[in-house]
């Protein structure tokens, strides 16, 4: 069976919302780097498992924060009497649970992402040369959209 290298172009030029793509991932048609194995069905499962559990876990995680933030937007109002510190502490904390889900929700777009390239066939392929992204690098770390090079030259700058 031949493999397709990162030279070869996806043949898909839209990505389906993941919500339309019901169908199981295939190890097959993923790129590699030189030297690599290619991808198994079980690895390739593993890590789609565990992008799914972080999702959920993300999703699970932004609805405490926004649940804390309503909550501290709505005992704002209500103490009249507070000192500057108390306000200030207050002031903090709202920020910090804004800050958090926004953190949050930027790394589910990217677990998202990720599960969608793997449903469309384009997981492992760098986002700015095309190149394989390499499969121990997404092993460590599933959400990566760059080769090693790229995301170098990008903490360059």
């Amino acid at each position: 069976m031949a493999q397709r290298t990162a030279a070869e172009p996806s043949t898909s030029n839209t990505q389906p919302p993941a919500s339309e793509t019901k169908r199981t991932a295939d190890a097959d048609g993923l790129v590699v780097r030189d030297g690599e194995q290619p991808w198994t069905d079980d690895e390739l499962a593993e890590v789609q498992a565990e992008l799914q559990a972080d999702a959920a876990r993300l999703r699970e995680e932004i609805a405490d924060a926004e649940s804390g933030i309503a909550d501290l937007l709505k005992g704002a109002g209500e103490e009249g009497g507070e000192d500057t510190a108390d306000t200030g502490a207050k002031a903090f904390e709202r920020e910090h649970e804004m800050a958090l889900a926004a953190s949050h929700r930027e790394i589910l777009g990217q677990v998202e992402r990720a599960l969608r390239t793997i449903e469309t066939g384009t997981y492992g392929v760098c986002e700015s040369c095309g190149s394989p992204i390499g499969k121990a690098r997404l092993q460590a770390f599933p959400r990566a959209t760059l080769c090693l090079a790229c995301k170098q030259r990008q903490e360059r700058r």
